[in-house]
């Protein structure tokens, strides 16, 4: 993605979390293609110590990417049942990562070693329960493949190694990831 496209989606968030502080106005979505592209994104917030403060996602490709980031830009700083709400004084101090992802592909976990740490994220299904964890989370906490998977999975909330039972479907996405 070229700088400036990575700019505006970046001032996005940042405007979409503001307006919101601020009263209910949206900020517009930027009128430049990569905005208008039908992808997945995450937003996560950082500290200045770099401590996450928040993030969310939308996984499928199935909205223009400007609208899903305004959207989980709001609900990383709103929603995230890990942290409280934002408040408007801490808006400054706060950096935005927005992981851009790729259409998840499904992978048959016998060819688990094939995940590449540190290039895709890993998305789990097992009936109605679902995570995700990006890829750069694997690189962040030293994980393996293995590990990897585990983690993901008891972010489900299911066992770890429930990724090798035949009900669980595993995903592979990339990102792009920017950042402020």
């Amino acid at each position: 993605m070229e700088a400036p496209g990575r700019r505006a989606l970046l001032d996005l968030a940042r405007c979409a979390i503001a307006a919101k502080l601020a009263g209910p106005a949206e900020p517009p979505i930027p009128d430049i293609p990569v905005a208008r592209e039908r992808r997945g994104a995450f937003v996560s917030l950082h500290e200045d110590g770099g401590d996450l403060r928040g993030c969310i996602g939308h996984v499928t490709s199935d909205r223009p990417l400007g609208e899903v980031v305004r959207q989980v830009a709001v609900s990383a700083a709103q929603n995230d049942p890990r942290f409280p709400p934002v408040s408007p004084e801490e808006l400054a101090d706060l950096h935005i990562e927005i992981s851009v992802l790729s259409e998840p592909v499904p992978v048959d976990v016998a060819h688990r070693p094939r995940l590449a740490i540190g290039r895709d994220g890993v998305l789990v299904r097992s009936g109605s329960t679902h995570a995700v964890l990006l890829p750069q989370v694997a690189t962040e906490h030293g994980l393996g493949p293995e590990a990897f998977l585990d983690a993901v999975c008891q972010k489900a909330g299911l066992r770890p190694g429930s990724w090798r039972e035949p009900r669980t479907q595993v995903f592979t996405f990339t990102a792009d990831v920017l950042v402020e």
